[in-house]
């Protein structure tokens, strides 16, 4: 019998059909949105309990990321309900699939199912997206995520599903004033925001739940070659290919290797796995990556999951470190083994932080706080990365290199 908690059955009662449901990473969206499935499909709840027997209940699809369908995270929360991906162990005659959003497009022509989208996924106006509308047409659906749309275009796909509007031609020509005179379409303002706020209170539904572990987020200050990147950033020339810097990106990438390539970013990782025998890194670059591995093989055991390993969490060690690179491992698994994550550097994306933050930040934590150290410098893009996710936003390069050339950005 599943017994869920009071922030997760006050959500229940919310959730209709094209709901977003939206709450912090380890809420425990996962398990609400299968017991709305369960209660959709005749089963009940009473006193937080959910009991009986489904009736009939629709084909379950479950669309989220490679990571989570590879690891098998959803079959443990199906297991609650009597439910499995093996027909042979359903314990119910429907079908159930677990599958990533990269093979979405093999589902669109289901019909008369249910359809759970997790990690939000259908922003833009791709493959994902219109097979997401095909599917929402004819069966019922939810989605979740941690982190909602940041402006009202990552909602125009489902405002669509909804049926709010037909396409996102109807949605443009409502709602969006595009700058005059640009070479391409530039958003200038939204109009009639307050429709907008209406639908979208309509269907988003939030899962507000405390924590019980105290969060304690901790600065550490890293010394960088000043002389370096005072270089860097006057001369702009290349100092690994020897050739003059020619493009935006490169020039943020060489101003990030320089301090993040620092020696005493290692020691501080050192000073802190004396505190904690067990630490999760999380890291941007390759060569982040050998440095870490090089200055701390025969110091501790080290595992990885990247774009080239996918390790598991090594929780059978006494002492470990996890190295996780952010575009790989920022969602989609969690360890509540350690308390303490370490963020060697600094991502570009707020999101990507609070998906990252999440892999301890669970409800079963059994840690009372909860740390997350966080490297930086006082070198110019260390500091505007830090302000752009203070604000709750995506740090752009060209944002800045448009501010560092109009001269109302220091160089160092």
């Amino acid at each position: 019998m599943v017994e869920l908690y009071e922030h997760q059955v006050e959500v229940l009662d919310k959730i209709r059909n094209g709901s977003i449901l939206c709450g912090g990473v380890g809420s425990g969206k996962s398990i609400t949105s299968l017991a709305y499935y369960y209660i959709c499909n005749g089963g009940k709840i009473k006193y937080r309990r959910l009991y009986g027997k489904m009736v009939e209940p629709k084909d379950l699809y479950i669309i989220t990321t490679a990571k989570k369908r590879d690891t098998l995270e959803w079959n443990g929360e199906l297991s609650n309900f009597l439910l499995s991906t093996d027909s042979e162990a359903n314990g119910y005659s429907n079908k159930v699939v677990v599958d990533s959003w990269n093979n979405i497009k093999k589902y669109e022509d289901v019909e008369k199912a249910f359809f759970i989208f997790d990690e939000q996924r259908v922003v833009g106006y791709g493959t994902w997206v219109k097979a997401f509308l095909k599917i929402a047409k004819h069966n019922k659906w939810i989605l979740l995520t941690a982190t909602p749309g940041d402006t009202w275009s990552d909602y125009i796909p489902v405002f669509i599903a909804n049926g709010f509007y037909k396409n996102k031609t109807q949605f443009s020509r409502e709602h969006i004033v595009y700058k005059r005179y640009s070479t391409y379409p530039i958003i200038e303002r939204y109009i009639d925001t307050k429709r907008l706020e209406m639908y979208k209170s309509k269907i988003l539904i939030e899962m507000k739940y405390q924590t019980e572990a105290e969060i304690e987020n901790i600065d550490i200050l890293c010394e960088f070659d000043r002389d370096k990147y005072r270089a860097l950033m006057k001369n702009r020339y290349d100092f690994e290919n020897d050739e003059p810097i020619e493009s935006v990106s490169r020039l943020y990438y060489l101003m990030r290797k320089i301090p993040n390539s620092d020696e005493s970013r290692l020691i501080a990782v050192s000073n802190i796995l004396k505190l904690s025998p067990k630490v999760i890194v999380f890291y941007n670059f390759d060569y982040e990556l050998e440095m870490l591995k090089l200055y701390f093989k025969d110091k501790v055991f080290i595992a990885e999951w990247n774009g080239h390993k996918h390790e598991p969490v090594p929780i059978q060690k006494k002492s470990w470190m996890y190295l996780v690179q952010y575009s790989s491992g920022c969602e989609g698994w969690n360890c509540i083994e350690t308390d303490t994550i370490i963020f060697y550097s600094q991502t570009y994306s707020y999101k990507t932080l609070v998906q990252a933050k999440g892999r301890i930040d669970r409800l079963n934590t059994p840690f009372n706080k909860l740390y997350y150290y966080h490297l930086k410098s006082k070198s110019s893009i260390d500091i505007s990365i830090g302000r752009a996710l203070a604000s709750k936003k995506q740090f752009n390069e060209r944002k800045s290199f448009q501010k560092l050339v109009a001269g109302k950005t220091r160089y160092i």
